[in-house]
């Protein structure tokens, strides 16, 4: 029981609202019944599967580099305090990328069957790519975690690929105005990231892992963070007045307003190390929004 809960543990269940948001958009943009379809029920297993992995990848990535120590703040990981050891916690990626990518092979079967040979190969090669980039963030020689990059593949997979390519799957062709909205969940998701790289700040810049806060300093990452949730709410407003039909496409603008609330506290917060509340409510209120939004196309 214990190692169950050290498994449960590791895969870090408050980040997996936040993963299954862009699929929720997404689905609810290309079928407004999307909750009976298998494409949403295996798009939220694979998009479950690569943040597992994700962060299972983390742990041991940052576990073996000696980025997860004493200094750093937060919970602490698996393999730094020694529940679970590095080559399990090796098996537990290789297993899970695996389950991850039989998950993205039947998401794919059953979106396009046997047509759209063209469209799967890409879909499979996206899928493959996800899974690289997720234990890439952290392992290896050349994790680009560490150089600074995990916003550019966090905003494109958690936004642009996982609305974008989920409303793919249900329609079979792109629309401009989708963009919007994935935007939007894309920058939420990387402000999230960023959120918990100005809390590692200086655990992070002692060891040298050059994340993006490390390479702008403190001052700026607020600024970057700021503009992070003023273009998510912006392009969010412009998609609604674009689009706007009725009173009930106005809900998800409920969700702004603890976004609001969490820049003041950023604003008036100086201790870094105190924003790992703020993590959650951030990750949590972007998942409000994909709800209320996907309520607002539905209904």
């Amino acid at each position: 029981m214990f190692k169950i809960k050290t498994w449960i543990s590791a895969a870090r269940l408050r980040t997996l609202p936040l993963s299954i948001s862009g699929i929720l958009v997404g689905s609810s943009l290309g079928n407004h019944d999307f909750l009976k379809t298998a494409i949403f029920w295996l798009a939220i297993a694979t998009t479950l599967g690569l943040q597992i992995l994700s962060n299972f990848a983390n742990d041991y990535g940052d576990g073996v580099k000696g980025t997860d120590n004493d200094d750093r703040v937060g919970p602490q990981r698996a393999i730094q305090s020694g529940a679970i050891s590095r080559k399990a916690m090796l098996n537990g990626i290789v297993a899970t990328a695996i389950i991850t990518l039989c998950s993205a092979v039947l998401l794919i079967y059953v979106s396009f069957k046997e047509n759209d040979f063209f469209y799967s190969v890409f879909y499979f090669f996206l899928g493959l790519s996800a899974i690289v980039a997720a234990m890439k963030y952290t392992m290896g020689t050349s994790a680009y975690g560490y150089k600074g990059l995990g916003d550019v593949f966090v905003f494109i997979f958690f936004g642009l690929v996982s609305v974008v390519g989920c409303f793919f799957l249900f329609t079979k062709r792109l629309d401009m105005l989708i963009f919007l909205p994935a935007i939007s969940i894309g920058v939420l998701s990387t402000a999230v990231l960023n959120l918990n790289n100005m809390r590692d700040y200086h655990s992070d810049k002692k060891v040298g892992k050059n994340t993006l806060v490390v390479k702008l300093g403190l001052p700026l990452a607020r600024i970057y963070h700021y503009s992070l949730l003023i273009v998510g709410m912006l392009s969010m407003t412009i998609y609604l007045f674009i689009t706007y039909k009725s009173l009930i496409n106005l809900v998800f603008l409920i969700a702004f307003i603890p976004l609001i609330i969490h820049i003041k506290k950023v604003v008036y917060t100086k201790d870094t190390a105190l924003f790992d509340p703020e993590l959650k409510k951030v990750a949590l209120t972007t998942f409000l929004l994909s709800i209320l939004f996907s309520l607002s196309e539905i209904l």
